[in-house]
């Protein structure tokens, strides 16, 4: 089973697939991302102020997430506008004082399953591994009694990069074993086209191989994008490239849901919100236990003493941790042993406590794969533990110089953040800064989102980037080193790579602290 993007509180599964990952991602129109182009690591880290607008990235991911399932309009409302409200689709479209544009457009690379299952559960195998999807969207005036008006199909195309373009592509430079693990087949035809002319565009399903006609669809009044409509027996890539689109998953984590006991009968599968810690949990326990039956309340489970030992990385007195099965009411509970022999349920935990143990999890849990996306994941995290929680997450990511497997599941981890002491301890080929850039469209300047990464980065070699300047970083710097943090913060070794705060050209003058 796998995750999708999913509309508001909870969770929705789609049948489990294999090494899916977003590599580059063009928006423009869609809010404040004019004529952006963002690369994609394993682990992406998106520093910003606040009220720049860096979550409209995730609101475009998402977007494209909900198209591959969603009719047009559905998908549009399920995106929050500026004041966190969803209901108005124009509101979606880039703004220049009180004039909307007209249209946004989308341009995804992604690597998808090899294999897969449709909606019916009919299985499916791609014919190449490595994709381009394209997406013109048009705003179309309220029309009959609708009230938020609609959106139109301008252009749809799926086509396939080419294995000998794939490290012009991968500018990330993985191993000649990650490629050769995640990137295969061939293909010389688009899987999805459009043609226009004056009277109509129509967009074209092409079944996978030679044989069968293309399926016709005219844009005009189609109610979803052709994506959406694949299924396994025509078009099994266009199929597999759907599931890696809706596998793009946002976690919200609320202790709320953390804190809850799962009924016997829970999913599984952590949820979007963290609901189903403890049913998941011991899920993965049951895994490696060789009993049919559980016998006691606990099982004994490696599982559980991985995230344990994860968990003491945050907090000291940790000595174990449990699921307790309560018969009578049919419930799981999940529970953390301190050092002094007390267990405390979840309910008893923190914010921050409950968040790093959902995502300790997601680290261990071999059918945990695709995007996940994170807003802040600093947040209840004391800033000594910092690189507990930046060493964890990019755990979570796929190692790039090892082949993918079941000790090397293809998962990618995007965060966003506002905090210096993320910022200072971020490896640096992974820290995008965004930031708002004044731009012109006729004679009306506007402002708008831009990302730019430090120099002699993989991503500085890219012709056409953005690289930042040493005093923007320097000005998240200069805050963490005047915080009381600064010491045990730049002590911490680096686990995955340089760090920016290590980097020669990011050393501050520290005479004046104490």
């Amino acid at each position: 089973m796998k995750w999708r993007w999913h509309c508001g509180r909870g969770l929705t599964y789609t049948f489990r697939s294999g090494p899916q990952m977003l590599t580059r991602l063009q928006v423009s129109g869609f809010k404040n991302l004019v004529d952006v182009d963002v690369r994609f690591g394993p682990f992406t880290c998106i520093a910003g102020a606040n009220g720049v607008g860096k979550s409209n990235l995730f609101d475009a991911i998402g977007f494209l997430s909900a198209l591959a399932e969603k009719p047009l309009i559905d998908a549009a409302l399920c995106v929050r506008d500026e004041g966190g409200r969803s209901g108005d689709v124009r509101s979606l479209f880039h703004r220049v004082g009180a004039t909307y544009r007209d249209e946004m457009s989308f341009d995804v690379e992604m690597v998808v399953p090899k294999t897969g299952y449709d909606d019916l559960g009919q299985p499916a195998e791609a014919t190449i591994t490595f994709l381009r999807y394209a997406l013109v969207l048009r705003y179309r005036p309220n029309e009959g009694q609708r009230a938020v008006g609609g959106l139109e199909i301008l252009k749809e195309e799926l086509t396939h990069i080419k294995r000998g373009d794939a490290s012009k592509h991968l500018p990330f430079n993985p191993s000649g074993a990650w490629k050769k693990s995640v990137i295969t087949g061939v293909r010389g035809a688009p899987f999805i086209s459009t043609e226009s002319d004056r009277r109509n565009t129509v967009i074209k399903i092409h079944q996978d191989g030679k044989a069968g006609r293309a399926r016709m669809l005219s844009a005009t009044n189609l109610p979803r994008t052709a994506i959406s409509a694949t299924n396994a027996a025509e078009t099994p890539t266009a199929t597999l490239a759907r599931r890696e689109m809706q596998s793009w998953k946002l976690l919200q984590l609320e202790p709320s849901s953390l804190r809850a006991p799962d009924p016997f009968t829970a999913p599984t599968k952590l949820g979007s919100d963290g609901s189903h810690l403890a049913a998941t949990l011991y899920r993965m326990g049951r895994a490696e236990s060789s009993s049919e039956k559980p016998t006691t309340n606990s099982l004994d489970s490696s599982t559980y003493a991985k995230v344990a030992n994860r968990l003491s990385e945050l907090l000291e007195d940790v000595r174990s941790l449990s699921i307790s099965r309560d018969e009578n009411r049919e419930l799981l509970t999940l529970f953390v042993e301190g050092r002094d022999g007390t267990a405390h349920p979840a309910r008893a935990l923190s914010d921050g406590t409950l968040r790093f143990l959902a995502l300790a999890v997601l680290e261990l849990d071999p059918e945990a794969q695709g995007v996940l996306c994170l807003e802040e994941p600093e947040n209840g995290i004391h800033p000594k533990r910092i690189p507990a929680i930046l060493d964890l997450l990019r755990d979570i990511a796929v190692d790039t110089n090892d082949a993918v497997g079941q000790d090397n599941p293809l998962r990618q981890v995007i965060v966003n953040t506002h905090s210096p002491s993320v910022v200072a301890q971020v490896p640096e080929d992974s820290l995008l800064i965004a930031e708002l850039r004044e731009l012109l469209e006729g004679d009306k300047p506007f402002t708008a989102l831009s990302f730019a990464c430090l120099p002699k980065t993989w991503r500085a070699n890219i012709p056409g980037t953005s690289i930042v300047s040493r005093g923007r970083v320097l000005e998240y710097l200069s805050v963490m080193a005047a915080s009381d943090n600064w010491r045990y913060q730049t002590g911490t070794a680096a686990t995955f790579g340089k760090r920016v705060i290590d980097r020669d050209d990011m050393q501050l003058d520290l005479s004046y602290s104490d």
